[in-house]
């Protein structure tokens, strides 16, 4: 049900915000979503700082510091993943990974802009019923779902 749910109000916001990754191109609105994404992306932006004084790297695409390599790198081996979303920032472990995963990634970066500050604990509380209920906690969380759907490029 918590499923099903999340995944249908994801799917009306999309559908209401006509871009498939920035909900507007009115400077105020796209301020407002920088504005409610912002705890998280300072979170990822301070991984990130540090990564760069170990080696890592920064790029600017679509609105998003992607950061690479350092401590960013030495985070994601551990999780077991390529790259992960925080607010406006992109942690990956190299520029290569970030490049196949943007798409992906970006359908987050439009998830942090609709649930700001509510998304992890949201994401976090999916993934702990789906574990509860014998689900896969990351391939059936419906964040996960609708990121994967969106970033396909054969729909």
């Amino acid at each position: 049900m918590c499923h099903y749910l999340i995944l249908t109000v994801l799917k009306l916001v999309n559908e209401f915000v006509s871009d498939k990754f920035f909900p507007s191109e009115n400077p105020l609105l796209r301020g407002v979503t920088y504005f409610w994404a912002a705890p998280y992306t300072l979170l990822g932006m301070s991984i990130g700082v540090i990564g760069l004084c170990f080696g890592g790297g920064v790029s600017v695409h679509r609105g998003c510091l992607e950061f690479h390599g350092g401590l960013s790198k030495a985070i994601l081996s551990r999780l077991g993943v390529i790259g992960m979303t925080l607010g406006h920032t992109i942690l990956g472990q190299h520029q290569l990974g970030l490049e196949q995963a943007r798409d992906h990634e970006q359908v987050h970066v439009r998830q942090y802009e609709i649930l700001g500050p509510l998304f992890v604990p949201v994401y976090i509380g999916c993934s702990l019923w789906l574990w509860l209920r014998g689900r896969d906690p990351y391939r059936d969380n419906p964040f996960e779902v609708q990121a994967y759907d969106l970033s396909d490029p054969s729909k």
